[in-house]
């Protein structure tokens, strides 16, 4: 008797994806890696945001808001910003006075210099120049602090012990560099307007009264508040973003320092954006004007 064999049945190979194909696919990896985590970052950001201000007011309400933590970063930050701040303000105001000196010469405009140059510092070099220091200086130095007790799990060791770490780390630290951002809007006006004023009255040979005469004229007061306007909410923003690049830290050290980078040079494009936004609504409802 002859035993029939069944033949196996040879599957036919999977044809190749087409290239309109393997351009989707990769396009969704794209979306996957970048957009799509940028938006998760932005809405877990936009929480912490939500709940440190929630436990800010709730522990200072109930007394229960750790000042001792607060006042120990608020000098933290001061001792970590103060000197590069005055470093950074002081040629920032002689390029701004050089510039302006040998614009209003070649126009005969030297009697605008003082307002051209003081308005100059007030409205966009103090805030940019805070924005800088708040970013580079304390956005690092908060990052590295939070980054180094979550690859301890220092973090996690609090929740184990029922200690809310938005509460006793996220919140003072907010709070503190907000009051900071705005001390060094102040000081970094006052270390601006001093510096192109000396500048211009003993290199440049200029006027003493009319430097001062003419920026009296221009400047009103809602320009300085609206620097410390602007000096306080790139304190809230760099807070938020450093503790939360910092709590989210992974990968030993090396995860450290590449969370400092990330949150540095996040803080830096968000608070160069925001001060486009804030100035161009305050010129929109505020135009300059002579008083």
């Amino acid at each position: 008797m002859t035993v029939t064999v069944p033949r196996a049945e040879v599957s036919e190979p999977a044809p190749e994806p087409t290239e309109l194909a393997r351009i989707g696919a990769s396009a969704r990896g794209l979306w996957r890696r970048h957009p799509q985590q940028s938006l998760e970052t932005l809405g877990r950001q936009v929480d912490l945001a939500r709940d440190a201000l929630r436990q800010l007011v709730v522990s200072i309400v109930t007394g229960r808001f750790p000042y001792r933590e607060f006042i120990k970063q608020c000098a933290f930050m001061t001792s970590v910003s103060a000197a590069p701040t005055v470093l950074v303000a002081i040629p920032i105001a002689v390029v701004v006075s050089i510039q302006v000196g040998a614009l209003v010469n070649q126009v005969g405009a030297t009697t605008f210099i003082g307002a051209v140059a003081g308005l100059g510092i007030l409205r966009q070099g103090a805030p940019l120049v805070t924005s800088l220091m708040i970013a580079g200086a304390v956005g690092s130095a908060i990052t590295a602090d939070l980054g180094s007790r979550t690859i301890r799990e220092e973090i996690d060791a609090m929740m184990v012990m029922g200690v809310d770490p938005v509460r006793r780390l996220v919140a003072p630290r907010m709070a503190a560099a907000v009051l900071v951002s705005m001390l060094l809007c102040g000081f970094i006006v006052f270390v601006g307007f001093a510096t192109a004023y000396m500048f211009n009255v003993y290199a440049q040979h200029g006027t003493p009264g009319s430097f001062i005469s003419s920026f009296a004229s221009f400047a009103v007061a809602n320009d300085m508040l609206v620097a410390l306007v602007k000096a306080a909410i790139f304190g809230l923003l760099t807070a938020i973003i450093a503790c939360d690049v910092g709590l989210h830290a992974h990968g030993g050290p090396g995860g450290v320092a590449q969370a400092v980078n990330s949150a540095v040079v996040s803080s830096a494009l968000m608070l160069f954006a925001t001060n486009i936004l804030l100035t161009q609504l305050y010129n929109t409802i505020s135009p300059a004007k002579v008083v």
